[in-house]
């Protein structure tokens, strides 16, 4: 089996990814894929953290990208999506430009970024000690209540910094889990940790990410979850899907149909020749 729904696509815009969106549905659609989400990097209006994310000015091209993709794959529905930081002051942007205006059918929440001593840093490397532990969790509290986004990527990346459990790795993931569960936001299981290597840790040879700890305690909050490849290049498209059902049976975790994580069509689909459109700053 492989996926129906795989909503977790990026492409060479986001500086760190391969192929555009074509490459990416032909695979998808000669594999059995149904749905595919293209969810590349939001661009910042301010434009931060540029090295991993297109710019503002090249939405309507990434639009136009998935667009001429939707014509080339006919057999298959190409959904336009976002992978998000959550900063309140977008608040506006998330809802009225790339929901309302430019017609996302949904967005993906994720906490590349914790602040720690009012400095920015990488959530992978940086959330191992207990202030950015607690910093992490904080962060992905307010990304689920802030109700953008469809669900939370890689809720456990933090596991690629970290060697062992701890008590504190323990309350971070009891506090992320209890937050999904209030707020109703299921959380990824994503393949692309697979793909990194694997790693020596104090626990045994394991991947960074999907880490076991996390699952064990998702499934003992009722978490609900969605499994995608998170894929960087198109060869990866449609790949973890059994690993990532392995874990689900395992903890008994409870698979959310992907599909309804993605809005309804509440407009016409973005034109390769429709007019460029200011973003809100």
């Amino acid at each position: 089996m492989s996926y129906e729904v795989q909503l977790h696509t990026h492409t060479w815009r986001c500086q760190h990814a391969e192929g555009d969106v074509v490459a990416y549905a032909r695979i998808a659609a000669e594999g059995g894929c149904r749905v595919l989400g293209i969810s590349d990097h939001m661009p910042h209006p301010d434009g931060r953290w540029p090295e991993v994310r297109m710019g503002i000015a090249d939405l309507d091209a990434y639009e136009a990208a998935v667009a001429l993709a939707a014509r080339e794959v006919p057999d298959l529905e190409i959904v336009l999506g976002m992978e998000c930081e959550y900063l309140p002051e977008l608040d506006a942007f998330y809802e009225d430009e790339l929901k309302g205006r430019r017609g996302y059918r949904y967005l993906i929440g994720a906490g590349h970024y914790i602040e720690v001593d009012g400095r920015w840093r990488g959530a992978f490397e940086n959330a191992k000690t207990p202030a950015g532990l607690r910093a992490y969790a904080a962060l992905l509290e307010r990304t689920m209540a802030s109700g953008h986004f469809a669900f939370i990527a890689h809720p456990d990346c933090v596991g690629a910094g970290i060697d062992a459990m701890s008590a504190d790795v323990d309350a971070c993931f009891r506090d992320i889990c209890a937050a999904a569960v209030a707020t109703d936001t299921p959380l990824e299981l994503n393949a692309y940790g697979l793909r990194k290597g694997w790693k020596d840790t104090a626990d045994g040879r394991r991947p960074g990410y999907p880490w076991d700890p996390f699952w064990a305690i998702a499934a003992e909050a009722g978490v609900r979850v969605v499994r995608s490849s998170d894929a960087h290049r198109p060869q990866d498209v449609l790949h973890g899907h059994a690993e990532l059902g392995r874990i689900i049976a395992r903890h008994g975790l409870d698979e959310v149909d992907a599909l309804t994580l993605v809005q309804p069509c509440t407009r016409g689909s973005v034109s390769q020749d429709a007019p460029p459109q200011a973003p809100i700053v």
